[in-house]
């Protein structure tokens, strides 16, 4: 059994250290916690059990704590990946929900898995996610001084279990002041991708990682039998034409986990059942 998370990019990491710090101790605490949840089910309901308290943690940008939008709004996107059946489900530009990925996980059974906007906010209140505010005060704050505009944060987990399945979860809070409607990486399979062979979530500017593809290039390559460690070389030397911003973690099937960033200041953790290591 294996986990992996990230907590996002965050630009203060590398000038406030008690925020840095503050993270990285959140970060060990909960793959410590999702790792202990881990013996008892399955890589799917993990990564949503992770995700779920790095959204509830008000020091990561998804959930609660979210960035705001330029017209005062908060709208979130989050998404799940089963890599043994291959299902994805997610939610785009979703409203006043606590925990997007947990919206995702409750569409993974339907044929239309993926819903934007109003259909995703209403899908959530039909099935019984109630109104809640994930804006905080620190949040509101950014956006009246616009200082939010270089939040690039979002958080992820990608999960093996004990019958060797894999599976990759992602939720953002967005970018900050961006234009209303536009949509993250976090909820396609740029950002968030699994199989049976590997599993990855990303994190950075959503417009980059959509434009090199990836997380599923980066699954693709592992799947045709190329080491993580070389399918994240050659992925991330293919976002340097445009300087792409982005950083992502994984795990394949052989229980190897691996991240990598293309400007060093993503945080992460992972857990083997022995070793906590913390980086960014």
């Amino acid at each position: 059994m294996k986990i992996i998370i990230h907590g996002g990019f965050f630009s203060e990491s590398s000038t406030d250290i008690q925020t840095k710090t503050a993270k990285q101790e959140a970060l060990k605490a909960i793959v410590k916690q999702s790792y202990d949840y881990l013996k008892t089910h399955t890589a799917t309901e993990t990564v949503v059990y992770a995700v779920s308290l790095l959204e509830d943690d008000v020091l990561f940008n998804a959930g609660t704590g979210s960035q705001i939008q330029c017209d005062g709004q908060i709208r979130m996107s989050a998404a799940l990946m089963d890599g043994t059946t291959q299902k994805m489900s997610g939610v785009i530009n979703i409203q006043d929900v606590k925990n997007p990925i947990q919206v995702a996980e409750k569409l993974l059974p339907y044929d239309d898995r993926v819903l934007g906007g109003n259909g995703a906010t209403g899908f959530a209140r039909k099935n019984g996610f109630e109104t809640f505010s994930t804006e905080t005060p620190e949040r509101r704050a950014e956006f009246v001084k616009k200082l939010a505009a270089t939040g690039t944060g979002t958080v992820g987990c990608v999960a093996l279990d004990s019958g060797g399945k894999i599976a990759v979860a992602t939720s953002t809070g967005g970018k900050g002041f961006e234009m209303v409607g536009r949509i993250s990486d976090s909820a396609t399979v740029a950002g968030n991708y699994a199989n049976a062979h590997c599993g990855v979530s990303c994190t950075g500017v959503g417009e980059d990682i959509v434009s090199n593809a990836t997380a599923a290039k980066i699954v693709t390559r592992v799947t045709d039998g190329m080491p993580v460690a070389t399918a994240f070389e050659k992925t991330f030397a293919e976002l340097k034409p445009y300087d792409g911003f982005a950083g992502a973690i994984a795990i394949d099937a052989a229980g190897n986990m691996y991240h990598q960033d293309s400007h060093p200041s993503m945080v992460f953790a992972s857990f083997d059942g022995m070793d906590i290591e913390v980086f960014g």
